[in-house]
């Protein structure tokens, strides 16, 4: 065994086994492996293989597309049979509702190549012959749907990894791993033993860690301090004895195919002479949920017929086929699983060196899109792809053991359950809340949650129950977000923004620290810049708002500003730094901001979480309110847009700017959480005379589509570049030199490629329920495919209604258009986007829908 190497891969089933090879073919080769007894040990020896491209997330759906195209190439580098059965598969819908939901999947598919079809239940039939029609209303097929051996995949990553050079040292027991160093040359040192109760084989030096535990995640995880939100369920299949109807099929037609049957919450594919059913139960076990034991490897867990009684009724009932059939085995084994069931994948904040690449349930399907990312963000710094879905920096402290239980849960309970786009799952909720969620409760509020957080989503009618009605239409909602986004227009409203992510720095470093992370000048005392953060490619690591306090007097009211933890103090003669940006990525943020500190201690920074709250005002009445309430001149010409300071609203000391992401007239406060809720009367009291209504995102989201306000994860995604965003504006490259400064150079010389564009969309007339493929009046949810005659050319990253205007709206990426056609925003573009299987017409606005030149925003 090595005693230093340049990567230590812990973990030798089949993700492990991927990136091994992945760092191989990106010319890493001095790496090793280590595998606590033998490859594919834990949950990839007894996994059923299945490999299929469907996913929710269109980014997670490109790189299973990938792995299964390697399978081929892995097969003939190494010599090694993956066992590919490349069937083809038909993927089942009992409801119409279902059926919309294939018809977006193979819209979404359009865009990534995938060649999908939607077809009858009578072709479904004449595909799998098996299949009970009468219980199914249509389906989608696959070509690429299949399965693999998961032995033999794994041995061929293995095998092409070594042939690259790799090492892989089976029983080989990573005991402990340990940072060592903080200077020059800070390095890992993995403690191996043969078996956890054997002898020491030895230490390795390395430069980087890779966990890929699979079951032993938590575990390898725990060795280095952090608790990874990962657990593992009992998942069960049976095998049949031989059938002779399948047989039969394979004499007249050849395999039998794949299939999905998402009404019973089964899949089944051919199994030798016989068949393979499997099912994700409603009731699902954790199995081990606190700590894996060191000594479990190739073992089954007991069968539980019963528990999984109810769907194999239903297959037998839709598979009559099944009823007949005698059960040769029940396999029952443990998977991993994150909270919302994608990987847990990348950098370890606050461990450099130290990364994530499990929690791959599908792993033979993922695992070698799954290796490739990693791979290249540890060979070359980025991804290569969008992996924000599968990013561990999604979850932060809130992901507990006990919240990843039931979210756990959840899912897997889900599997095959439709997830509608305005849909809030109601487990683990709620569990953080401001100190304002009994009045908005009493406000009649809708809830969501998003990093943990409840936020309200709108407000249900006095006397109204408040839940939402899930749907891929337009929700009971639509009429109380429209009310409520027509009052911001037309008055003033008010909304929570303690979800927002917030961060002070400080120290004598901090303005030129800052200055060499962001893309736009950072401000002057009492003044806020909105500032692009990207990589060394020029891709967006986020779209912040940097706010600069001090060196002032203060204003008005007083210098004292308003401090962390509800303290003031006095920034004297020195400045303070405040930046803003979306509350889901404030872990991905922070992860950026620690690998960029300097070392000497010159800069220090603190997040505030939801121990500052926020509140925000907005509408042509909002400067009367805050007039109000403080001593501060809110005139035009004293506070100006984009001010920031600090100021007292009534008794309550806030920081005020004057910003909002309705694009109208508006400020933002910010305070300790103590002062939220005075501050809410506050403003409820100023503002109840002059039309002042809450509102909820849902109505933001609306607001700012006027606008053509891009937003993080949707607009804002770690591919694209802040030219082809539209964010050019916020990009200063003269006399600076920050963080991707070179690569933006040569991007806005060779001019973007692709161009963020904001749609209007001609959607049907019909009443909710009338049917979404027909004539129901519908809005673009996220992922739809952008036409142009009949060709795809683009897509779309969010929309809705814009109910000042009455317009359905869009926004999505298309290819930069020349610059001197005259006939592109206009109705004769010929553009259509397809909604839930129709193509709807769709014209390009120039600019934005409502107040292009800015006046309210900043008047």
């Amino acid at each position: 065994m090595k005693t230093s190497t340049q990567v230590v891969v812990i973990g030798g089933g089949v993700v492990g086994a991927s990136v091994l090879y992945h760092l191989t073919k990106n010319g890493w080769t001095d790496v090793v492996l280590l595998e606590r007894t033998e490859l594919t040990a834990g949950s990839t020896w007894h996994s059923a293989g299945g490999m299929h491209t469907l996913n929710g997330d269109p980014n997670v759906a490109k790189l299973q597309q990938y792995t299964i195209e390697l399978y081929r190439e892995i097969e003939q580098l190494s010599g090694r049979d993956c066992g590919i059965h490349l069937t083809g598969g038909v993927m089942l819908a009992d409801t119409p509702e279902r059926m919309d939901w294939l018809r977006m999947a193979h819209a979404r598919g359009r865009y990534l190549d995938m060649q999908t079809e939607l077809i009858s239940v009578a072709e479904a039939k004449e595909l799998m012959p098996l299949l009970e029609p009468e219980y199914f209303v249509g389906a989608m097929y696959d070509e690429h749907e299949g399965h693999v051996d998961p032995s033999g995949v794994t041995h061929a990553y293995a095998q092409c990894a070594r042939d690259n050079g790799a090492q892989i040292e089976r029983n080989s027991w990573a005991r402990s791993i340990t940072r060592v160093g903080d200077g020059a040359a800070p390095h890992w040192d993995v403690e191996v033993y043969d078996t956890p109760s054997g002898e020491p084989k030895g230490t390795i030096r390395c430069e980087h860690v890779v966990n890929a535990g699979g079951l032993w995640a938590r575990e390898v995880g725990r060795m280095v301090g952090i608790e990874l939100p990962v657990l593992a369920m009992e998942h069960m299949y049976l095998l049949t004895e031989d059938i002779p109807l399948v047989a039969e099929h394979n004499a007249e037609h050849g395999e039998v195919l794949h299939c999905i049957d998402f009404g019973g919450e089964i899949y089944m594919r051919q199994e030798g002479g016989g068949l393979l059913l499997g099912t994700y139960e409603r009731n699902g076990v954790p199995w081990s949920p606190d700590e894996t034991p060191w000594d479990f490897g190739m073992r089954l867990l007991p069968p539980d017929l019963d528990r999984i009684g109810e769907s194999l009724d239903v297959g037998f009932k839709h598979f009559p086929v099944f009823a007949e059939a005698g059960i040769k085995q029940v396999v029952n084994g443990p998977f991993t699983f994150s909270p919302d069931g994608n990987p847990l994948l990348g950098p370890i904040r606050g461990l450099p060196g130290y990364w994530s690449a499990c929690a791959v349930m599908a792993g033979l399907s993922q695992g070698g899109g799954v290796g490739l990312a990693l791979a290249n963000w540890m060979t070359e710094g980025d991804p290569g792809f969008d992996i924000w879905g599968m990013d561990v920096a999604r979850f932060g402290d809130f992901a507990t053991h006990g919240y990843t239980n039931a979210k756990v849960r959840e899912n897997y309970s889900r599997r095959f359950r439709i997830q509608f786009p305005n849909e809030e799952l109601p487990a683990a909720r709620p569990l953080q809340t401001s100190p304002i969620h009994d009045r908005m409760v009493a406000e009649n509020a809708v809830w969501g949650a998003s990093f943990g957080l409840e936020g309200a989503l709108w407000f249900q009618s006095p006397g109204l129950e408040p839940v939402e009605e899930i749907t891929f239409g337009r929700s009971n909602s639509w009429s109380n977000v429209r009310a409520e986004s027509r009052n911001v227009r037309e008055n003033v409203g008010l909304i929570e923004t303690t979800g927002f992510a917030k961060f002070v720095f400080d120290g004598p470093g901090a303005r030129a620290y800052l200055d060499g992370l962001f893309t736009n000048t950072i401000p002057k005392p009492g003044r806020m810049a909105l500032a692009p953060m990207v990589n060394h490619t020029g891709k967006l690591i986020g779209d912040l708002t940097v706010a600069c306090l001090g060196p002032t007097p203060g204003s008005a009211d007083g210098p004292m500003h308003a401090g962390i933890g509800g303290a003031t103090q006095n920034l004297g003669d020195r400045e303070r730094f405040v930046v803003f940006g979306s509350g889901i990525a404030q872990r991905y943020y922070e992860r950026w901001f620690d690998a960029h500190l300097p070392a000497d201690g010159s800069v220090t920074y603190v997040n505030l979480g939801w121990d500052t709250c926020g509140l925000s005002i907005a509408g042509p009445n909002a400067r009367e309110v805050l007039a109000r309430l403080t001593k501060t001149d809110v005139s035009a010409e004293a506070f100006r847009f984009m001010d920031f300071r600090p100021i007292e609203l009534g008794m309550v000391p806030v920081w005020c700017g004057r910003v909002t992401f309705t694009g109208d007239l508006g400020y933002e406060f910010w305070m300790p959480a103590g002062y939220q809720r005075a501050a809410l009367d506050l403003l409820s009291d100023a503002g109840a005379d002059l039309g002042m209504r809450l509102f909820g995102s849902q109505a933001l989201n609306a607001l700012r589509l006027d606008k053509s306000f891009g937003s993080w994860a949707r607009e804002y995604r770690p591919i694209y570049d802040p030219f082809e965003a539209g964010l050019d504006r916020f990009v200063k490259l003269d006399g600076r030199d920050f963080i991707g400064r070179d690569a933006l150079a040569a991007i806005r010389e060779l001019g973007p490629e692709r161009r963020l564009v904001t749609f209007t969309v001609t959607t049907g007339q019909g009443a909710p329920g009338t049917g979404i493929a027909g004539d129901e009046a519908v809005d673009v949810i996220g992922d739809e495919p952008i036409w142009h005659g009949d060709a795809v050319v683009g897509w779309i990253t969010s929309g809705g209604y814009s109910h000042h205007l009455d317009q359905s709206v869009a926004m999505g990426y298309i290819p930069a258009p020349p610059a001197e056609d005259p006939d592109f925003f206009s109705g004769d573009a010929g553009f259509e986007i397809e909604i839930v299987g129709v193509r709807r017409a769709a014209t390009p606005v120039d600019g934005c829908l409502w107040d292009p030149a800015g006046e309210r925003m900043r008047g």
